[in-house]
């Protein structure tokens, strides 16, 4: 067990590491639109700003989703599980993460090969900061990839522990 304790203690730093980059990322866009702002007062010209806020953007939200699985903030349709019985929600809920994390793999596979391509072919953006994209893709990927860990997490402890370790939101567990 000492083994699975381990692993766990990797997999929640993971997490929560992904979770803190996705934090540095949202602060990053604050400090660009700031940036931006005052280089428009002092009617200086900061090219590229809209493109690298939207790049942290999208860091900040692949790097966030395996924290906000974690959390319960992923919008869960609990219609159905509500309206089964235990043994049944526990074979819906094991559905849905497989395919869940299938789904997620199959997009991470996917987009590595699409950020190899872009390495490969030297492809910038077509915006006046000429960023290569392989860069902004790569984290893209990374925290594709940490989610489909999480997911795969969540459906391994879900069939051998009979519960996910998804912390429930308390507006979740109200019923109707």
């Amino acid at each position: 067990m000492g083994v699975l304790r381990g692993l766990r203690a990797v997999l929640d730093y993971i997490y929560r590491f992904a979770e803190i980059l996705a934090a540095l990322c949202m602060i990053a866009i604050l400090v660009l639109i700031l940036l931006q702002m005052l280089a428009r007062w002092s009617s200086e010209v900061f090219p590229g700003a809209p493109e690298y806020a939207a790049y942290f953007m999208a860091a900040a939200s692949f790097l966030g989703f395996a924290a906000a699985l974690n959390r319960g903030s992923h919008i869960r349709v609990s219609l159905l599980l509500n309206a089964v019985g235990p043994k049944m929600k526990r074979y819906v809920d094991i559905w849905c993460f497989a395919i869940s994390a299938a789904t997620i793999w199959y997009f991470c596979w996917h987009a590595r090969q699409f950020v190899f391509w872009s390495w490969k072919f030297n492809d910038v953006s077509q915006a006046q900061d000429k960023t290569a994209l392989w860069i902004p893709q790569s984290v893209m990927v990374i925290g594709g990839v940490i989610l489909a860990i999480a997911l795969t997490d969540h459906l391994l402890h879900l069939i051998f522990k009979g519960e996910h370790r998804i912390q429930h939101d308390n507006v979740e567990t109200q019923e109707v």
